[in-house]
């Protein structure tokens, strides 16, 4: 089994790796850690702007951003783990890439931003719940 880790560059990310890691040394059979940085696909104006290069160093600096502080805490897990980065919208993207790598359980943070915003804007995490095929652990 693998544990897909949904991680961005906000504090609460580094947290989705602690629990991550604690359940799998928990398990009988230690899963392999998938960590993942999905970058949302910018604009088509936006696009054009950055020239032809530019969003292919825009998007690998987003990744980098969530992916790099969060390797020395991989490191000492001392697990398994691979990184892939995706871009596109996050949840339907988030759940794709869990498919793609057979990952039988997905970790995600939880912001708390709110029941008022939740409700009027709707969350990531709630869109993943809503569209994965295996269990969503949200870390708070």
């Amino acid at each position: 089994m693998k544990i897909l880790l949904a991680v961005d560059d906000s504090a609460v990310a580094a947290t989705v790796v602690k629990h991550a890691a604690k359940l799998a040394k928990e398990l009988k059979a230690v899963p392999g850690l998938v960590v993942l940085s999905v970058v949302p696909r910018l604009s088509a104006a936006a696009e054009k702007e950055f020239g032809k290069a530019g969003p292919e160093r825009y998007y690998a600096r987003q990744a980098e951003l969530a992916l790099d502080p969060l390797r020395p805490l991989l490191k000492r897990t001392k697990l398994d783990w691979t990184e892939r980065t995706a871009i596109g919208e996050i949840a339907p993207t988030l759940v794709a890439e869990a498919k793609a790598v057979k990952a039988g359980m997905i970790v995600i943070g939880s912001h708390g931003k709110g029941a008022l915003k939740s409700l009027l804007v709707g969350s990531v995490t709630q869109k993943v719940i809503a569209l994965s095929p295996v269990p969503v652990l949200v870390v708070h």
